[in-house]
């Protein structure tokens, strides 16, 4: 677990603590069968709405091309 108190977004940690946790984090997605090598850094940039094609927001997946949301169904 990694707490970013300051408004959900940062640490009053030093880099290198903080990148102890995030190895932490990356390995246990790993174990789970994740294999990105950053999934946490992909997660935080895909939050924006603007990068690449897709963004993931409060309002759900967004096609940033054509500028709506895309459906998403779990079967």
């Amino acid at each position: 677990q990694m707490c970013l108190p300051i408004g959900g977004l940062m640490s009053e940690k030093n880099a290198d603590e903080i990148m102890e946790e995030l190895d932490v984090m990356n390995d246990a997605a790993k174990n789970l069968g994740c294999n990105m090598s950053a999934p946490f850094m992909s997660l935080s940039f895909i939050s924006l709405p603007t990068v690449p094609e897709l963004g993931l927001t409060d309002k759900g997946l967004i096609d940033v091309i054509n500028h709506k949301l895309i459906d998403v169904e779990i079967l």
